[in-house]
């Protein structure tokens, strides 16, 4: 697959597309998924008992106002790691081969898991936890792979996994941590009796986490080919021409190693820095950030007294729409995603989705206003909450064309795993930064009655704006190769 072709915001030529989307290699794709979904479990496997977890460390020393300051340091490390990681392992990937780095990546997060588990000071738990975030940086690597195994008629299909697997791993995730930190105490008949367990309380959720990615290393080592026409072109040559196939088998999606792209070199970093790159990246930014923004609003607002700007909701409630979110968006990667891509096109769907953020963030006050009117939640407040749910069957989509325009810019082939890294920085920095940034700005506009309290909705649809105005500067068209 090349992906040399350029990158222009203008109109392309009509490219001939087959009609019959090329069979994905399903074995290749179910391993990527599989090391795909062992980060959002990783990562938020422990957040159902890190309160505790550090209480017992007794690094706070009985208070209990330093908890939150302390939990906040390891849950903050995991995406600080990963984004100072990525970009070495998509090199390492463009230089080595794309195999090798996501060998490495699943052993060394299943390691890391277990010693979390086994820790009884805080500052090994920031040190495991680090190192789950930094095996964790080869994610940009499995979306290289999934590039060079795919072609424009299956591109939407297999992209159109990623944010399916961060949402399913975001929901069982915590599952597991809550269901099975403890388990002395919560099943003293049975796990109980293990001395382990009752040593290290958080072991057992830990080891599940890490077991899942001693999975994923296990089918990865016998089922994983390597894609890197260079790295494939070096081993045929040190089996001194034995072997006439290459070592990914079958599929018409991808094409044998060009001589341009096998004999060159790995580009240095300064040639990714291009216009098309930074406008994809800019964009990937854009949705990153505002995506995850209103995300952390819902349960805040839901929770609020209706008095002071809220719902007024109680938690049982907040978990059930959640819950209802988790499916929505579930169907819609599942069952729509591609269909919306090959129906609208990659730059339609990302105008789409910043048109409709902004009114998803100004529908917030609504809810309230709503609530305060009838004193409660009634129907239209429901409609509202309605509105604001559909915007999983835009924004799921979105994750999807996003990758297709990364991949599009790459300068070279042998620059992709690179670019993949920057891409996965951009959003693990965003991710860490959105949420504290919309959670601290929706205090403040409470507590100091910053435009009745609402200050925090309007500015977030101002930045979803100026995600349309950068969506508005992707090409309209793509390459063959890209979408």
């Amino acid at each position: 697959m090349s992906h040399t072709a350029e990158f222009s915001s203008e109109d392309s030529a009509t490219i001939a597309v087959p009609q019959r989307p090329t069979p994905l290699p399903k074995l290749q794709v179910f391993i990527l998924i599989l090391i795909q979904f062992s980060e959002p479990v990783t990562a938020l496997v422990i957040y159902p008992f890190i309160i505790q977890f550090v209480r017992d460390t007794g690094i706070t020393g009985g208070d209990e106002t330093k908890n939150g300051h302390f939990a906040g340091i390891i849950e903050s490390v995991f995406f600080l790691a990963e984004c100072l990681t990525v970009v070495y392992f998509g090199r390492a990937s463009d230089r080595y081969g794309r195999r090798p780095v996501l060998l490495l990546g699943p052993i060394g997060l299943a390691c890391a898991m277990l010693g979390f588990g086994l820790s009884k000071r805080f500052w090994s738990l920031v040190a495991f936890r680090c190192l789950q975030g930094a095996f964790n940086g080869n994610i940009g690597v499995s979306k290289s792979v999934m590039a060079e195994i795919s072609d424009s008629t299956n591109a939407a299909e297999i992209y159109s996994f990623l944010p399916f697997m961060w949402t399913l791993g975001s929901t069982l995730g915590p599952l597991i941590g809550g269901t099975l930190a403890n388990p002395a105490t919560r099943y003293p008949d049975s796990l109980g009796k293990i001395a382990l367990f009752r040593k290290f309380p958080y072991f057992l959720p830990c080891a599940t986490a890490g077991v899942l990615a001693l999975t994923a290393f296990i089918f990865a080592f016998f089922g994983l080919k390597e894609t890197l026409p260079s790295a494939i072109a070096r081993q045929k040559k040190a089996r001194l021409g034995t072997e006439t196939e290459p070592l990914l088998p079958a599929p018409e999606s991808v094409e044998p190693p060009q001589p341009d792209t096998v004999d060159a070199p790995v580009p240095p970093m300064s040639d990714l820095f291009v216009r098309p790159v930074l406008v994809s990246l800019l964009n990937h930014a854009f949705l990153s950030f505002c995506e995850m923004s209103y995300e952390v609003l819902v349960p805040l607002v839901y929770a609020t007294p209706i008095e002071m700007g809220g719902l007024g909701l109680s938690p049982l409630y907040i978990g059930r729409i959640m819950a209802s979110l988790g499916f929505v968006n579930i169907f819609a990667q599942l069952f729509l995603s591609a269909r919306i891509i090959r129906r609208f096109g990659p730059r339609t769907i990302f105008i789409t989705t910043f048109v409709y953020l902004p009114c998803c963030f100004l529908a917030y006050p609504l809810l309230n206003l709503f609530a305060r009117r009838a004193g409660r939640v009634d129907g239209a407040v429901i409609a509202v909450m309605v509105f604001q749910m559909g915007s999983a069957l835009v924004v799921s989509p979105t994750f999807a064309c996003t990758q297709l325009f990364i991949v599009a810019s790459a300068p070279t082939q042998n620059g992709l795993g690179a670019l993949n890294g920057l891409a996965q920085m951009v959003s693990s920095t965003l991710r860490s930064v959105a949420p504290a940034f919309a959670a601290s700005l929706f205090a403040a506009s409470l507590s100091h009655n910053l435009l009745g309290g609402n200050m925090v909705f309007f500015l977030l649809a101002a930045v979803s704006i100026c995600g349309l105005r950068a969506a508005l500067l992707l090409p309209r068209k793509l390459s063959a190769d890209g979408a």
